[in-house]
């Protein structure tokens, strides 16, 4: 990564930060599932792919979960989370390291709730049916301590000849720009 910093790999090559933070925002909604990786007690990683819930305030990304998860209890003994998304046609990627916290607001949870998470609840009967008042579904926010992405506004066949340049010439293949944002620059300074 310290590669990213020094500029090479194109990074942070004169984009303001909020362009940096727009274009973050704009891929990911693109992507939308990420692996969210937390650490076991015993110390090992584990990633599971987790829809990106739809951006709103209070944290830099959300994501619905089963309050019964395992998840849970592994972000309880260890918070720091991260995050990867990938796009294969473009091979576009973000990276998230942050911090989750559980979040039991039904207000929250009603505002970001959409009608298909019924289907990774279920309908048990009684309140357990899937629907926002579902005492199974929770939040988990993630506040970002430090991204870094790759956005590539090139079309589709340039990324393949890049690939495809990069293998027989055996130069690296330039196929997108890498960003870096700072927590500070995702909050603002705050």
């Amino acid at each position: 990564m310290s590669d990213w910093k020094d500029g090479k790999h194109g990074a942070n090559v004169n984009v303001p930060t909020d362009k940096k933070i727009e274009d973050l925002y704009k891929l990911i909604e693109g992507i939308q599932v990420a692996m969210f990786t937390t650490r076991r007690a015993d110390g090992h990683l584990v990633s599971r792919p987790m829809a990106t819930q739809e951006r709103s305030s209070g944290a830099d990304l959300w994501f619905a979960t089963d309050l019964e998860s395992h998840k849970l209890d592994e972000l309880e003994n260890d918070p720091f989370v991260n995050l990867s998304y990938y796009r294969d046609g473009t091979r576009e990627w973000v990276s998230v390291s942050g911090r989750a916290r559980l979040v039991r607001d039904r207000a929250k949870i009603h505002e970001l709730y959409k009608p298909d998470w019924r289907a990774w609840f279920g309908d048990e009967g009684g309140q357990r049916d899937g629907g926002p008042d579902d005492p199974r579904i929770v939040l988990l926010a993630v506040d970002a301590d430090s991204v870094a992405y790759m956005v590539n506004n090139t079309p589709k066949p340039v990324v393949l000849f890049e690939v495809a340049k990069g293998i027989v010439t055996g130069n690296e293949a330039k196929v997108g720009e890498t960003r870096i944002l700072s927590g500070e620059e995702m909050h603002g300074g705050r």
